[in-house]
C-alpha cells in the first residue's frame, strides 16, 4: 500500500465514513450552529433597537429639560414683574412700608423660583436616573464575563452620571 495511491477498499471506507460524518453533522451539528448564529443575530438586532429607543428617550428628556428651563425663566420674569408692581403701589401710599413689603415679596419670589427650579431639576434627575437604570439593565444583560469589564462599566456609568449632574447645576 502506497501513501500516494491508496487501495480501492481504503477509498471506499474513507468515502463511507466521510458520508456518515457529513450526515451526522448535517442532522445534528449544522442546525445547532445556524440556530446559535440566528439567536445571536436577533440579540444584536434587539440591542440596536433598544439603543435607538434609549437615544430617542434621551432626546425627549433634553427637549423636556429645555422647556422646563424656559418655563422657569418665564415664571421668574413674571414673578419679578409682579413683585415690582406691588412694590411701586406700596411706595405711592407709604414709602417706608412699601420698601419693606417689596423686599419681602422679592425674597419670597426668589425663594419660590429657587424651590421650583430645584423641584424641576430633581424631577429631571429622577427621570434621567430611571432611564439610565433601564439602559444600564439592557447593557448589563449583555454577556459580561470578566469582573474587569463589569467594574469598567460601573466606573464609566458613575462618571457619566457625575458629568450629567454637573451640567445640570
Amino acid at each position: 500500500m502506497s501513501l500516494i495511491t491508496p487501495d480501492f477498499g481504503l477509498l471506499v471506507w474513507m468515502t463511507l465514513i466521510f458520508g456518515i460524518v457529513l450526515v451526522i453533522l448535517g442532522k445534528f451539528g449544522f442546525p445547532v450552529i445556524t440556530g446559535m448564529v440566528d439567536k445571536r443575530s436577533r440579540q444584536i438586532e434587539d440591542s440596536l433597537n433598544k439603543a435607538r429607543e434609549a437615544e430617542n428617550r434621551f432626546k425627549e428628556l433634553a427637549d423636556q429639560q429645555a422647556r422646563l428651563l424656559e418655563q422657569t425663566r418665564e415664571e421668574q420674569s413674571r414673578l419679578v414683574k409682579d413683585a415690582s408692581d406691588v412694590r411701586d403701589k406700596m411706595i405711592q401710599s407709604a414709602k417706608q412700608k412699601a420698601s419693606e413689603e417689596a423686599d419681602r415679596i422679592l425674597a419670597q419670589a426668589k425663594a419660590e423660583i429657587q424651590t421650583e427650579r430645584e423641584h424641576a431639576l430633581r424631577e429631571l434627575c429622577r427621570q434621567v436616573s430611571l432611564l439610565s437604570i433601564d439602559v444600564a439593565e439592557k447593557v448589563i444583560r449583555k454577556d459580561l464575563n470578566k469582573e474587569e469589564e463589569q467594574l469598567e462599566l460601573v466606573d464609566r456609568l458613575v462618571k457619566e452620571a457625575a458629568l450629567l449632574r454637573k451640567k445640570q447645576s
